[in-house]
């Protein structure tokens, strides 16, 4: 069993930024990445970073250059910095975490960011 818990969303101004934190908790030993999804209001749900086992990291074309992720594997947390935001990246953002060997995607609760002036 595998429990995600976010943490860190909250209501900004234009261009402003937050850190959102995502910590993974019980049977886990090994795993293929983790990641940030969000989905707006009346939109689908989108990938938003990931970064793999290695360490290598993938964006959204839509964040590259202002979102940046990264993990702290002593704790069992990934963050993502968020930066330059803009109104259209709020969203609740869900983190996940996939397990390839085992078909399996654990998924967190949600943490609700809003952009607004």
């Amino acid at each position: 069993q595998v429990q995600l818990v976010e943490s860190g969303g909250g209501l900004v101004q234009p261009g402003g930024s937050l850190r959102l934190s995502c910590t993974a908790s019980g049977s886990i030993f090994s795993f293929s990445s983790m990641g940030w999804y969000r989905q707006a209001p009346e939109k689908e749900r989108e990938l938003v970073a990931v970064i793999i086992r290695g360490g290598s990291t993938n964006y959204a074309d839509s964040v590259k250059g202002r979102f940046t992720i990264s993990r702290d594997n002593a704790k069992n947390t990934v963050y993502l910095q968020l930066n330059s935001l803009k109104p259209e990246d709020t969203a609740v953002y869900y983190c996940n975490l996939e397990v390839r060997l085992t078909n399996s995607n654990y998924w967190g609760q949600g943490t609700q960011v809003t952009v607004s002036s």
